[in-house]
């Protein structure tokens, strides 16, 4: 066992899913493709210009406190967090410190220490190349217009927009979009653990409808805290080694590899008796390593300071951030859905995850769930297990993560209760859903069509079995010799005799009666 302990704390920034930026008209848009084509004087930053907030932005931060058992704060306020980055317009960002939004809480067991707002930053595109996903050309024609439609003073501001330094541009269309942060405590001790909140996060900010979430547009970011030292328990928040942070992790899979590799290089350190220096480091994911990027910041230098331009906010006094009027608005959220299905259901977990996870999934199984259940759960089972391997498995041959192709819902519904009536074998069941995937149509005729309604007569069945025996006497003498794997024998051979279409359940049945 290791004498070292890793702990973990994330900060965990999501776009919010607005309309309009958080302190102008501007719209919100992650799929522009062009850039520049969403900004204003105020998201760019120009003197005398003066900011709004969006009162949607901070509800939805507040819904997620609600969910997660936060407590909401009644005063709060905004900040100037003060820095240069060529991706900060102002020279400073709008975010909040000394009181956040929301305080406390838990998501997955960890605790947390905060959630607050802030505008996010632009977007620096490195390698302005032939390749370069945004030519130069496209920058300049959509500053040109822009500036056609102010004076001089904003069109030598607006220049600001193209950046270029050698191999650099900026797009400042994501400027000013509403950000939410949270910020857990340092509870998390492997990196397992640390992706397991983070995809939890994700699944509720998608529920509540707060943002999309999707990592791999830059719409949620894993920033991780790591420290190391050796194993004290109980251990305490003063006893924890020295802090890096690893900022702008943009999946999970990398978090957990930043998360394990910081902590051998950490231990590595320790071990050789010198000191882990606290720092800002990057990850890079070709190389599977983080690099170092800057001495970590503290609060005070950022100086941070009351956003002069923006009004004081008592949340109390505000009638749609209502506590109990936004609780009634949060919708069934993961871990209750999960409750729920095993419950009422008693699905098996990797059918409960692959709902969670797959809305439309989720829906289609609620609908179908909703006409059988007076059939009892069995039935609803055996559905679930239709839609999470055969119609998923449908679906991943035609490209699609989940689709319906053709089938209808009633027509899902009456092959599933063909397949409890004994109508339908698995394997034929099988072939028709494929079939009503494909072409559509109704499970009763395409059975018909195919030959595939199964024989339940038993007279027919034990004609059928009692000559197989026969004309086996050997294979007989030796399954009542104890060689009871033969009755698959007798079994295989009555459903090739009635060309599949025998009921093998009643088969095996009057096959053990004939042997006896």
């Amino acid at each position: 066992m290791s004498d070292y302990k890793i702990t973990v704390g994330l900060e965990i920034h999501a776009e919010l899913k607005t309309k309009s930026k958080m302190f102008c008209g501007c719209k919100n848009d992650p799929e522009e493709k062009s850039p520049n084509a969403n900004i204003c004087p105020i998201c760019m930053g120009h003197p005398g210009t003066l900011p709004v907030i969006n009162k949607e932005a901070i509800k939805k931060v507040l819904s997620v406190g609600v969910a997660v058992g936060s407590k909401l704060a009644n005063f709060t306020e905004f900040d100037r967090k003060n820095y240069f980055y060529p991706d900060i317009p102002k020279g400073y960002q709008i975010s909040q410190y000394k009181y956040p939004l929301v305080s406390g809480g838990s998501i997955d067991g960890v605790d947390l220490t905060r959630i607050h707002l802030e505008e996010d930053t632009a977007r620096s595109i490195h390698d302005s190349g032939a390749n370069s996903q945004f030519p130069i050309s496209n920058f300049q024609s959509n500053l040109n217009e822009s500036i056609s439609n102010e004076n001089s003073n904003i069109e030598n501001s607006m220049k600001i927009a193209k950046l270029r330094t050698e191999n650099s541009l900026v797009d400042y269309n994501r400027a000013g979009v509403p950000l939410m942060e949270l910020v857990t405590e340092p509870v998390i001790h492997s990196s397992v653990d640390a992706m397991n909140f983070a995809r939890e996060f994700q699944l509720l900010l998608q529920y509540l409808g707060v943002s999309d979430a999707n990592m791999e547009k830059g719409e949620m970011r894993v920033e991780v805290n790591i420290s190391v030292n050796k194993s004290q328990v109980p251990m305490s928040n003063d006893q924890l080694g020295t802090k890096v942070e690893v900022k702008n992790i943009n999946s999970f899979r990398a978090a957990g590899k930043a998360i394990d590799f910081e902590f051998e290089r950490q231990k590595s350190i320790l071990e050789k008796g010198e000191k882990v220096i606290q720092e800002t480091r990057g990850w890079d994911e070709n190389k599977s390593v983080t690099f170092s990027q800057r001495a970590k910041e503290s609060a005070h230098d950022y100086r941070y300071f009351p956003e002069p331009d923006l009004p004081k906010i008592f949340i109390s006094e505000i009638p749609e951030f209502d506590y109990e009027t936004i609780k009634k608005s949060i919708p069934e959220l993961p871990q209750q859905k999960r409750e729920r299905f095993s419950k009422d259901f008693g699905l098996k977990s990797s059918d409960i995850e692959t709902y969670i996870n797959n809305r439309e999934a989720c829906n289609f199984f609620e609908t179908v769930s909703k006409q059988l259940i007076a059939q009892g759960s069995e039935i609803v089972q055996s559905a679930s297990n239709y839609i999470t391997s055969d119609i998923i498995g449908l679906s991943k041959v035609a490209g699609n993560e989940f689709s319906l192709g053709l089938i209808e819902v009633e027509n899902f519904v009456s092959l599933i209760i063909m397949i409890k009536s004994g109508d339908l074998s698995s394997r034929g069941a099988k072939d028709v859903l494929k079939i009503m995937y494909v072409v559509g149509g109704s499970p009763e005729v395409i059975a018909k069509e195919k030959g595939l309604i199964q024989k339940n007569d038993s007279e027919e069945l034990r004609a059928v079995m009692q000559e197989i025996i026969t004309t086996n006497p050997e294979s007989v003498a030796g399954y009542k010799a104890g060689k009871e794997s033969l009755l698959h024998f007798f079994v295989g051979h009555g459903m090739k005799a009635m060309k599949g279409a025998g009921n093998p359940e009643l088969i095996r049945k009057i096959t053990l009666e004939l042997l006896k």
